[in-house]
């Protein structure tokens, strides 16, 4: 008897090139959730190095309270095992072609689940990093270690900043832009002319920024092309005071904050490529920055807002 259903075809015939167009248009969920295991031939698909190039897990964030010890925040377990679980999948897709890598910024990941993700992704040229109280500077060093060609990092702010930046230092040789969403001192300028002097940019946007460390950067970082300082609180530290010894102490007055850049500081920018700055009464960004005293707390705001930049290389 003639077998009448031999010209059907099956999932595993579908044309591979064609199923890659139609996996491009899903997010992180819809490519973990099991499309690699109905057959063979969606298995090959979804692990196309097209589908990776960028793997944008800011879909997912951290359920979690603050606490008043270390790591001063308490995560939820179920959402730390979603979260390791689609990270997981990902990363076993990609086979090792991720180059970009992107993180919510409250997305609290452990040493574990950065060393399982510094170790799958060899080839990572960009990376947005989230929140790190979980993170031990061990944890960071050892994958920063990993990524020989990282040439980009998005960064919240560290109290402590060289042992990392001298890390990025000694294992990227590639490395040439650096954005930090927190308050930049003199210690962080120090620290980045000291180990980065190759750095080409530097976006400083939303957060409180002293004018000696900006006078640092500019006069320290000699190969510096792209400076973005948009929507920056610019404080200026008060002149000494002079007090004669008899007299009891008193309060630091306090520090001021600038509203426009004065000559000197725009002659030192005047030799970069970009110099973006904003400090307009009228910019809502510059008032959510006074509003927040430098540290915006982006969660009040929309959600997809901390992925904008001015400089287009460093937005998401």
């Amino acid at each position: 008897m003639e077998n009448t259903y031999s010209g059907l075809r099956t999932w595993n015939d579908m044309d591979i090139d064609t199923l890659v167009k139609i996996f491009q248009n899903l997010n992180i969920f819809e490519l973990t959730a099991g499309v690699g295991h109905v057959c063979r031939t969606w298995r090959l698909a979804a692990c196309d190095p097209l589908l990776w190039k960028t793997l944008d897990m800011s879909l997912l964030k951290s359920n979690f309270i603050k606490i008043p010890l270390e790591p001063y925040v308490y995560v939820d377990g179920r959402s730390d095992q979603a979260f390791t679980r689609v990270l997981k999948i990902a990363l076993n897709l990609s086979l090792g072609n991720i180059s970009t890598l992107i993180f919510h910024y409250n997305m609290y990941i452990s040493d574990e689940q950065l060393m399982y993700t510094a170790e799958r992704c060899p080839l990572l040229k960009r990376l947005v990093m989230p929140a790190w109280n979980r993170i031990k500077n061990t944890g960071i060093c050892r994958a920063i270690q990993m990524w020989k060609d990282l040439e980009s990092l998005t960064m919240p702010s560290i109290s402590n900043p060289p042992y990392l930046i001298k890390e990025i230092s000694k294992s990227c040789s590639k490395f040439s832009e650096l954005k930090i969403m927190g308050p930049c001192d003199v210690l962080f300028a120090s620290t980045l002319t000291e180990f980065l002097p190759n750095l080409k940019v530097l976006s400083l946007r939303c957060s409180i920024l002293c004018m000696d460390a900006l006078i640092i950067i500019l006069d320290g970082l000699k190969e510096l092309e792209v400076l973005n300082i948009s929507h920056c609180v610019l404080e200026v530290p008060p002149p000494p005071q002079l007090r004669p010894r008899f007299l009891p102490e008193v309060p630091p007055p306090p520090k001021r904050v600038r509203r426009e850049h004065d000559k000197t500081i725009l002659e030192r920018a005047s030799r970069l490529k970009k110099f973006l700055t904003c400090m307009s009464d009228s910019c809502i960004m510059c008032q959510r920055t006074r509003n927040d005293e430098g540290l915006i707390r982006w969660y009040k705001y929309e959600e997809d807002l901390w992925k904008i930049d001015e400089v287009s290389s460093l937005a998401i």
